[in-house]
C-alpha cells in the first residue's frame, strides 16, 4: 500500500526558524521579586553572572560576525528576566545598544520577555520609543488556582489585560505556557491555551516544567509532595494543546526548553520530561495519529506501506530514534517506508 500524506494541518503551527536568526541575550532573574516554585533562573539559562551594556554590544558583535554574509531576518532578543521590571535606566541602556543596531540596518527587530502584571502605558511607551516589536508574556497558566500554586505573584486578569495594550500599541503579542505546573491537569492545560488564544497571541512557546536544583519545587520533588511529567505525558499534553492551536494561525516558535549543558549532561540533576529534542518527539506523535488512522480507515494490516511525504517531513514521519517506524512495524505487522519528494 502507497500513501500521499499531506501533513500540512497537523504541523501547521510549527515555525520555520530557518527564517531569521536570534541573538539570544540573557538577563537572569533581573527585575523579578517572585521566587516562583520552579524557577532558578540562573541555571535555567545558562548564565550566572550581571549583563552589562557593553557585554549586549559584544554579544550581538560576536553574532552579527557569524551572520554577516546571510539575507535572513536578524533579531535581538532578551530572555531570561521579567525585562520591563527592571529598572528604566537599566531597560534604556539595554535597548539603546540594541536599538544602535536597528538603525545601522544590521538587525531588523527586538524581542523582550516579561510577566503579565509588568505592561502599562508608560513601559509600551518605552518599548515603541526604542523599536521593540515583540512582546512575550510569561502567562504560564490562564487557571488562578495554578498560579498561586507556583508563586507566580500575578492573575490570569493581568494576562488579559497586558495582551489588550500589547495588541493597542501595534506590538506583537507572544504567549508562553507551561506544561505539568503544580496541580495543572490536561484539562487545566487546555483551559490556558483556549483562553490564551482568546486573546490572539501571534506567538506561542510551550514549556515543559523541569524541576532544577535549588528550586522550590525540588524541594517538593524530594519531600514527594510534586510528581514531574514523563516525556511521553508530556508528549501526551503538549499535543493537547496544539490541537487547540490548529483551529488557529498561532506560531509556535518553540516547544521545550533551549538546550543547553546542564540539559544535555548525562549527569544532570534535572528530574521531569528532559529532552532537548522534545518538538520532534510532538510532532512525530502528531503525524503517527495522522498515519494510524489512514491504517485503520484503509484496514491495512500486513505488507508494506510507503508513506509519500514532502521531503522536509521524512524525518518526523520516521520519528527520533526510529519510533514511529518501530511503532507501526511492531503492532501492524508491516514494513513501514517514508519516502520524501
Amino acid at each position: 500500500m502507497e500513501i500521499n500524506l499531506d501533513l500540512k494541518h497537523e504541523l501547521k503551527n510549527f515555525s520555520n526558524k530557518k527564517e531569521q536568526y536570534t541573538i539570544p541575550i540573557f538577563i537572569p532573574h533581573k527585575g523579578c521579586p517572585n521566587n516562583c516554585v520552579f524557577c532558578n533562573q540562573k541555571k535555567i539559562s545558562g548564565q550566572l553572572t550581571d549583563v552589562t551594556a557593553q557585554d549586549v554590544e559584544d554579544k550581538i558583535e560576536e553574532y552579527l560576525k557569524y551572520y554577516s554574509n546571510s539575507k535572513k531576518k536578524i533579531e535581538v532578543a532578551f530572555f531570561g528576566g521579567s525585562f520591563t521590571g527592571i529598572p528604566i535606566d537599566k531597560q534604556i541602556e539595554y535597548l539603546q545598544v540594541a536599538n544602535s543596531y536597528v538603525k545601522k540596518g544590521l538587525v531588523g527587530a527586538i524581542r523582550i520577555s516579561t510577566r503579565p502584571d509588568y505592561i502599562n502605558r508608560n513601559i509600551l511607551d518605552t518599548m515603541k520609543k526604542y523599536n521593540v516589536k515583540t512582546i512575550e508574556l510569561g502567562v504560564q497558566s490562564m487557571d488562578n488556582e495554578i498560579l498561586t500554586l507556583s508563586k507566580r505573584g500575578h492573575t490570569a486578569l493581568d494576562v488579559v489585560n497586558a495582551s489588550k495594550l500589547i495588541h493597542e500599541y501595534g506590538i506583537v503579542l507572544g504567549h508562553q505556557i507551561m506544561i505539568g505546573l503544580p496541580g495543572s491537569t490536561r484539562e487545566s492545560e487546555v483551559y490556558t491555551i483556549k483562553e490564551c488564544l482568546k486573546l490572539q497571541p501571534q506567538q506561542l512557546r510551550i514549556y515543559p516544567v523541569y524541576v532544577i536544583p535549588d528550586s522550590e519545587l525540588y524541594s517538593m520533588y524530594e519531600n514527594s509532595e510534586y510528581k514531574p511529567l514523563s516525556i511521553n505525558e508530556a508528549v501526551k499534553r503538549c499535543k493537547a494543546v496544539i490541537h487547540e492551536c490548529q483551529k488557529t494561525e498561532i506560531s509556535i516558535i518553540r516547544l521545550g526548553l533551549q538546550s543547553t549543558d546542564e540539559i544535555t549532561a548525562k549527569n544532570s540533576q534535572l528530574k521531569g520530561p528532559v529532552s532537548d529534542n522534545l518538538a520532534e518527539y510532538v510532532m512525530a506523535s502528531l503525524v503517527k495519529d495522522k498515519i494510524e488512522k489512514e491504517i485503520k480507515d484503509r484496514k491495512i494490516d500486513d505488507g508494506k506501506l510507503i508513506i509519500n511525504v514532502l521531503k522536509k517531513y521524512v524525518s518526523i514521519c520516521i520519528g527520533p530514534k526510529k519510533i514511529n517506524k518501530i511503532y507501526f512495524e511492531n503492532k501492524y505487522n508491516i514494513k513501514f517506508i517514508v519516502k520524501g519528494g
